[in-house]
């Protein structure tokens, strides 16, 4: 899952990210509005957090831009203000959520998961195919009720195709989804991460169907063939 943060106080801005790549998502950040509105257009993002008080173009502004583009991309709108009045106007340009600074990271979390279940995004918690499980609760992977462990980008790519099972996915979307903007992408990085995927959810299981197949000159595809 990918998440743009655009907030204009690096140290909350970095703190955000660190604690969001923790918990197995792509993050990027920006730091002005116009930053943030040319990197929510010109990138695919699964949610956007978004600072009111911006530098070039407030928040407010730059949620409304995103809804006339026809951009339903969630959004979690974060500031210091607490008047009822600047949240009515957050609200009314579009923004899905609205979280007053100071706030624990906890609710932020919980917050995130709320707007990703939505079933516009077709997001949920416990995701199955065929006989491969991921609970995104407590970041468990099983296959045939043995549990597989995982690093963190393999959990990443691994949730990213198990909610678009038996689908054909390209290197290009998986990039976008998986790995940060501002990532070292080497031209093998993901068959490299493809195939330490492969060795803990195939490989033992050689009794079994492969669950991740290549389809030459596309991408992959997981889901028992």
């Amino acid at each position: 899952m990918r998440i743009l943060v655009v907030e204009d106080e690096m140290r909350i801005a970095n703190a955000v990210k660190k604690g969001l790549k923790q918990e197995h998502y792509a993050v990027d950040l920006a730091y002005t509005g116009t930053q943030g509105l040319d990197l929510a257009t010109s990138e695919t993002y699964d949610l956007i957090l978004l600072d009111v008080m911006l530098p070039e173009l407030d928040g407010v502004a730059l949620c409304k831009s995103l809804r006339e583009q026809q951009n339903h991309t969630p959004i979690l709108m974060l500031t210091a203000r607490d008047q009822i009045q600047d949240k009515i106007r957050g609200l009314d340009a579009g923004a899905d959520d609205y979280l007053t600074k100071p706030f624990s990271f906890e609710e932020l979390l919980a917050r995130i998961r709320a707007l990703l279940r939505r079933p516009t995004q077709m997001m949920h918690d416990v995701l199955t195919v065929d006989d491969l499980t991921l609970n995104s609760n407590d970041f468990s992977v099983k296959r045939a009720d043995k549990t597989i462990k995982l690093s963190n980008k393999e959990y990443s790519l691994l949730d990213f195709l198990m909610r678009h099972p038996h689908q054909i996915m390209s290197k290009d979307m998986i990039i976008n989804h998986v790995w940060d903007y501002d990532a070292e992408i080497l031209p093998n990085t993901v068959e490299v991460t493809i195939r330490n995927l492969r060795k803990k959810i195939d490989e033992p299981f050689s009794d079994q169907p492969s669950m991740i197949q290549t389809i030459r000159g596309y991408g992959y595809r997981l889901g028992a063939a």
